[in-house]
């Protein structure tokens, strides 16, 4: 089913199916005033030209996402690792995670009486944001400079407190999980639904990858005991 819907072209295929199948659409849907929850049923194309949005600006928008969520191979060499780390998990994060806690408090709020609905989650998000923003500041202001200026020195403290933020958020994926029942849909559930769990699945495993870059690839690279 999937290989058939790539080979329809963006522009025919279904809003809804759309902001379930892209992570961030949703955003982009409000930025245009597509309706993707009770509008869903129309193309793409139907529906910017009943909004009078010029489609190829929208599917550009879209495509924008698409190519944003590509994992490109992490360079090797410090200083481009540390722009690719900024590059596709910061910049990525600060631009998803708000989506996320607006569609999880809807579908919280919308299924509040679903046995299944993800109680809790927009929290989890919203503290995430904040905690987040706090740890890649750091990282940008403070850890990362040293590193590209670096001259022999090691930064064992400052990493290791960076590891323990990592365990912070390791565990906040866990909970995401286990609310989400591993991103488990139940029958029926709404499109917005759809697009929460494809977005926050997308977050766990960015995050995943963004913390494996750091904790296995850069750090070590400046800790005592390691070349």
């Amino acid at each position: 089913m999937k290989s058939d819907e790539t080979r329809i072209p963006l522009s025919s295929r279904l809003v809804g199916d759309i902001a379930a199948t892209f992570p961030g659409a949703t955003s982009v849907f409000r930025k245009h005033g597509i309706d993707f929850c009770c509008g869903g049923e129309q193309a793409l194309k139907d529906a910017a030209h009943r909004r009078g949005v010029v489609l190829e600006r929208l599917e550009n928008d879209l495509k924008a996402l698409s190519s944003a969520s590509k994992r490109d191979a992490a360079p090797a060499e410090t200083a481009a690792l540390i722009d690719h780390i900024l590059k596709r998990y910061h910049e990525t994060h600060r631009r998803e995670l708000p989506e996320l806690v607006r569609l999880a408090r809807r579908v919280e709020e919308v299924h509040v009486n679903h046995p299944n609905a993800p109680r809790g989650l927009s929290e989890i998000l919203n503290l995430m944001i904040g905690e987040l923003e706090v740890h890649m500041k750091k990282e940008e202001l403070i850890l990362f400079p040293s590193m590209r200026a670096h001259d022999g020195e090691k930064f064992d403290a400052p990493i290791i407190q960076m590891r323990h933020d990592h365990n912070d958020h390791g565990a906040h994926l866990r909970q995401i999980e286990e609310l989400t029942d591993h991103f488990s849909l139940p029958e029926g559930a709404c499109r917005t639904w759809a697009a929460l769990y494809s977005g926050v699945e997308k977050l766990v495993e960015d995050l995943m990858e963004h913390i494996h870059l750091e904790n296995n690839v850069l750090f070590p690279r400046f800790e005592s005991g390691q070349q």
